[in-house]
């Protein structure tokens, strides 16, 4: 797709906008001939030189099908039923993919002509869709309301390319140029002084570029209305045929027509043509104006030579620039010949006879403003483009340029010309004034479209004013409900406008900055929840480091796949995002998050809820990275504590599962020794060794009481028969193999019991036993982490405290019971003054309740050792 302001970079002055093929230059509308233009590009040696360097870097059309990398994605395979919405959802990706292939500041403009094309290969996929009736009715409309945004978003951004061209590169180039000028160039032609206006005045050259861009915008609502393509024809052929037969006339007989045939007879005698001329002319009139509103004057040119109204060709010619080179110093060595002389050299008697015909009532609408589109006159032009935004920007722009362009002619040339009338110069207005004209227009349409985004978007960029474009751009983002969101390709243009400002510096305060933020913040999550994580992680990467990690962790938690899990984190880590900070937010918001009971309520004993299977399996985004081995700890220990409280015991094995079992020695790899772990880490460390001793002991009884289940049965004696003398000698021998095998099996079985029983005391005892301050108790350290609070530290000391108080009197009993049924009475015992030793103060996790279940036990191990000749204490009885 050609940029409809790609040539600019050869010219300071008007694109050349000329639908003729042959043509390689068109008129500017106010100022100079097609052959004068380029004379005026060599005028500014320093400006053709920056030209001249930006035309090296010439943007290739298909460097979005490269960065693609297939051309494939507008392919016609997808679904129907999506009415477009697939297609037009490229643009996400398409829009990251120019971002992230030009990251350079140089090609910001690059940039803005490659999203253009981005959209306008959308427009075509499009277009050719409605072309085929793809999805019906219904489908062929959702089609039609696509092109329509894509196109008025086209538009904007050859706008603000346009603009932004002339404002970054050209206006910074002739700064320095400025203080060098002398003022306006007195005596010299008027072309020569409209040069030196051009070159010299940043706003004008602002006022033309919006009227080229609206020209190339423009588009002819009455297509069915376009003048019959046949040879070249005479003008009002059927008057002249009716005058000349005025008793044979087919048509018209008994109406008065005009008697003479010169262009002015109709308004001079006030009688008219014959009907068919009088409908022919009015075609003529639309046609001509609208190839003048569409920027093509050689095409207006043409038609009227075609159609025999060659007055109206020489009417149309009479406001060109008068110039006569033959006052030039010729250079020694070249003909002296005379040349022709350029322009009209009495411009200002053409012109205001034009504003007299553009303001007279005997004339049609499209006549008057034809005439008034080169002499300024603003009634003319509202009466006939009232009921477009568009149109009446460019009519009040047009008379802006004209304005200002006379003025600078009649106050530069040493020549006399005839006056204008009072209310032309009456209508000189700013852009601001302009603009609040239009947000108040009478037509409905125009008030709509002055207030609607795209219409206050291309307002603010015209007016260059980035902060109240912002200021916009959030207040739609707050009229949307809270649970709601703008449209996604609306956030997207908005968030790709704000991101260009930034680039080139137009957002530099403060509130400016949050408001950017804010708009970009807002793609994101639009983003979000279509799941792709490289354009999520990229733009996510120009926000503040608060924003983007909570933005980023948003999108982390709506994961559940490992692969996608592992997608996402290396497309952060691509992006430069802080992955630490986001991994860690992610485990806390989903740890945290409260979680409604599932339709069928607590999962049944034993087993995992899907809530918790969710919890437990966001522990895999802080094993990605190495670095977060303690933040690993850290989160698995505080899983750990809530599951433990909540007695879900097999959850807390997941957890333990999912941290490494080299979590130590990765952990000295990282701080390069043990002595050298910082106090988080080391009170995670011992908590998690903690967790690792009591599940050991548990699953230690636990296949001690499956192995106390599984003692042998006796087997079953068979009953004798009264009437039977004797036994039979096989079932004796049957019955003996039975009981010796029962026996041995026995003795196996007591044996695996005794070697369980030790092992499971062991297991148990280095629970309630373990060293450095004992078991859930934090090693000694010099002092608290620096973020305790936001640690919640003494939160976790209280959980802590509190498990101790729960699982180590449970400890105790399973202790209690494994040795009562081993027959080890002293070690049942031994247990009080283990609880008792001041050293641990086990004693002190017990409630009174608790220790008074303990105390009966011991009691009742006590009488069992009296039972068998000890004393309570399980030592010999002595005289």
């Amino acid at each position: 797709m050609e940029s409809p302001f790609q040539h600019r970079r050869s010219s300071l002055l008007r694109l050349p906008l000329n639908s003729t093929a042959n043509s390689q230059a068109q008129n500017l509308s106010i100022t100079l001939l097609p052959d004068e233009q380029e004379m005026f590009r060599n005028s500014s040696s320093r400006a053709l030189g920056l030209l001249r360097s930006l035309q090296s870097r010439t943007i290739n059309a298909n460097d979005l099908t490269s960065l693609s990398g297939d051309s494939t994605l507008l392919a016609d395979d997808i679904d129907e039923a999506d009415n477009g919405r697939g297609k037009t959802d490229i643009l996400f990706g398409h829009f990251y993919e120019v971002l992230h292939a030009h990251n350079n500041t140089n090609d910001t403009l690059d940039v803005v002509q490659l999203l253009a094309q981005a959209c306008q290969q959308v427009v075509e996929q499009l277009e050719l869709d409605i072309e085929r009736g793809v999805g019906g009715n219904h489908g062929t409309k959702q089609r039609e309301s696509s092109v329509k945004w894509l196109k008025q978003e086209i538009n904007t951004w050859r706008l603000l390319h346009a603009l932004y061209y002339d404002r970054l590169l050209l206006q910074a180039d002739t700064q320095a140029d400025d203080e060098m000028q002398d003022g306006p160039m007195l005596g010299g032609s008027e072309k020569e002084v409209i040069q030196q206006l051009y070159s010299i005045n940043a706003q004008l050259r602002e006022y033309q570029l919006v009227v080229d861009w609206l020209e190339k915008c423009y588009e002819q609502k009455d297509q069915a209305n376009a003048l019959q393509s046949h040879d070249r024809m005479m003008a009002w052929e059927n008057t002249l045929f009716q005058l000349e037969n005025l008793q044979g006339a087919a048509f018209g007989r008994g109406h008065e027509i005009c008697k003479q045939l010169d262009p002015d007879a109709p308004v001079r005698e006030g009688k008219p043509l014959h009907a068919l001329d009088m409908e022919d002319n009015l075609r003529l009139g639309r046609a001509i104006f609208a190839a003048i509103r569409n920027g093509h004057i050689d095409e207006a040119l043409k038609l009227c030579k075609h159609f025999g109204q060659t007055w109206r060709a020489a009417i149309l010619e009479g406001w060109r620039l008068h110039e006569d080179p033959n006052f030039e110093q010729h250079v020694a060595g070249q003909s002296h010949e005379k040349l022709p002389i350029e322009g009209n050299p009495r411009r200002d008697i053409w012109k205001r006879c034009a504003w007299l015909l553009a303001d007279s009532k005997k004339y049609d609408e499209y006549t008057r403003a034809t005439a008034a589109v080169f002499c300024g006159h603003l009634g003319a032009l509202k009466s006939l483009l009232h009921s477009s935004w568009h149109d009446l920007l460019w009519a009040y722009i047009k008379v802006q340029i004209d304005i200002r362009v006379e003025s600078e002619i009649r106050g530069c040339c040493m020549k006399r010309y005839q006056p204008m009338p009072d209310e032309y110069w009456n209508g000189k207005m700013t852009l601001e004034q302009i603009f609040d004209e239009l947000s108040v227009a009478k037509d409905v349409s125009v008030r709509d479209y002055a207030q609607c985004q795209l219409g206050v978007i291309q307002q603010h960029i015209i007016l260059d004013t980035c902060g109240e474009l912002l200021q916009h751009m959030c207040r739609w983002l707050d009229a949307v409900p809270k649970e709601a969101q703008l449209p996604p390709h609306q956030l997207r243009f908005m968030a790709h406008i704000v991101l260009f400002m930034r680039q080139i510096g137009r957002v530099e305060q403060q509130p400016q900055q949050q408001q950017a933020e804010r708009i970009i913040a807002a793609y994101v999550e639009s983003l979000i929840q279509r799941g792709d994580p490289q354009p999520i992680a990229y733009y996510a990467a120009g926000l503040p480091n608060k924003l983007q990690v909570q933005l980023y962790a948003k999108f982390l938690t709506q994961i559940d796949e490992k692969r996608l899990r592992q997608q996402a984190l290396d497309a952060a880590l691509q992006a430069g995002l802080d992955v630490e900070q986001i991994t860690r937010h992610t485990v806390e918001s989903i740890r945290l998050g409260s979680t409604p009971p599932g339709i069928q309520g607590e999962p049944p004993i034993g087993s995992i809820s899907a809530a918790d299977k969710r919890k437990i399996q966001s522990l895999e985004y802080l094993i990605h990275l190495v670095e977060q081995r303690g933040e690993l700890l850290w989160q698995a220990n505080a899983m750990m504590r809530h599951y433990l409280a909540s007695n879900k015991i097999e959850c807390v094995r997941q957890v333990f599962a999912m941290v490494p079992g080299d979590v130590t020695s990765q952990l000295i790899n990282i701080y390069g020794a043990l002595d050298n772990l910082g106090p988080r880490e080391e009170c995670s460390l011992k908590e998690y060794l903690c967790y690792k001793v009591y599940l050991a002991g548990v699953d230690s009884f636990n296949d001690w009481t499956r192995l106390q289940q599984a003692r042998p049965q006796p087997p079953q004696k068979g009953t004798q028969n009264s009437g039977q003398a004797q036994d039979n000698f096989t079932e004796r021998m049957n019955a003996q193999h039975k009981e010796q095998t029962y026996l041995s099996e026995l003795a196996r079985w007591e044996q695996k019991v005794k070697e369980q029983s030790k092992m499971t005391t062991d297991a148990l005892f280095n629970v309630m036993l373990f060293p450095e301050k004992g078991w859930l108790n934090d090693p000694f350290i010099a002092k608290e982490p620096e973020n305790a609070a936001l640690l919640h530290w003494e939160n976790r000391l209280l959980q802590m405290e509190k498990l101790r108080s729960i699982c180590l009197p449970e400890i105790v009993l399973l202790l209690h019971e494994v040795m009562a049924k081993s027959l080890d009475h002293a070690g049942c015992i031994r247990l009080a003054d283990e609880i008792a030793d001041e050293r641990r103060q086990l004693y002190k996790v017990y409630t009174k309740h608790k220790l008074a279940e303990l105390l009966a036990k011991i009691a009742d191990t006590s009488l069992q050792l009296l039972n068998c000749k000890l004393d309570p204490w399980g030592y010999p009885i002595t005289a």
